[in-house]
């Protein structure tokens, strides 16, 4: 064997190693499993039995069914902690405005897609939940930072029912770490391009899990689209990590991404269908 070929593999074996730190998830007191199988995202939405997405109802018919519940929440200009995926009020609202640069009480005014629906707080769908089914609480992280991390986690607090957190930003999660570090949490990845088909800097790293070491979490949720990525397959087989699905849209779709993880978010179908066929 030649100098320089013992040069490359040890580069590649230190790569490799230090790969395998940057992914490794929370190992040593990791969070309970969450309950269940199935967690509807945004709600069990129906917009033809006008049921829209993120809304009381949807999330009351969830909680009926028996489903766990996928949500989104971030801030009002007011500080507000409200249930929404959209950073504007475009697509649900037909308003070209942002939701933090509006408060509470005038955002109450837009109905949610066409229905009687209006966007909730986050206080008024644990009210709603009750603890009759698991959470999962994804946080939009914006410019806002910590603060929205701070304020869902001084309501979670007072909430007896099973929920986790996950984000697609480590930012979020390190904070949850840090202040709540018995809270489940759970690292968001997909593969993030811009229009124009680069990687989005800001989530190289999630994308690939390499913030994994800094943020510690106990679960990834993953595209289900790009479920043969590296990094999730070794999280799951070596590390022994929960995966959750997501958005998995139809019975086949389920079908074809079961055993690549262990919990599936869900909408436009029920996948109890999928059970008794």
């Amino acid at each position: 064997m030649t100098e320089h070929t013992r040069t490359w593999l040890k580069t590649g074996l230190v790569s490799g190693l230090i790969y395998l730190i940057s992914i490794t998830p929370r190992l040593l007191g990791r969070a309970r499993r969450m309950p269940g199988k199935f967690y509807a995202h945004r709600g069990l939405h129906n917009l033809s039995e006008g049921v829209p997405e993120n809304s009381m109802a949807a999330f009351r018919r969830a909680a009926e069914h028996g489903y766990g519940i996928e949500l989104d929440v971030q801030l009002t200009r007011d500080g507000q902690v409200i249930v929404a995926h959209d950073y504007d009020l475009k697509r649900i609202c037909g308003i070209e405005k942002e939701i933090d640069s509006l408060t509470y009480k005038e955002l109450s005014h837009f109905p949610i897609l066409g229905t009687e629906e209006r966007i909730p707080l986050l206080e008024d769908v644990l009210k709603l939940v009750n603890g009759q089914v698991p959470l999962i609480v994804e946080i939009k992280y914006k410019h806002l930072g910590s603060t929205i991390c701070k304020k869902t986690a001084e309501l979670l607090d007072h909430y007896s029912g099973s929920f986790c957190i996950e984000s697609f930003h480590p930012a979020a999660l390190i904070w949850f770490r840090k202040y709540r570090p018995y809270v489940c949490r759970g690292q968001l990845g997909m593969n993030f391009h811009k229009d124009d088909g680069r990687v989005h800097p800001v989530y190289y790293f999630p994308r690939h899990l390499l913030t994994n070491f800094l943020t510690k979490p106990d679960f990834i949720a993953y595209d289900h689209h790009a479920r043969g990525a590296l990094s999730l397959t070794l999280c799951r087989v070596i590390f022994g990590t929960p995966c959750f699905a997501w958005t998995v849209k139809s019975s086949r779709e389920l079908y074809a991404c079961e055993q690549a993880f262990d919990y599936f978010i869900f909408e436009g179908f029920l996948p109890e269908d999928q059970e008794r066929s």
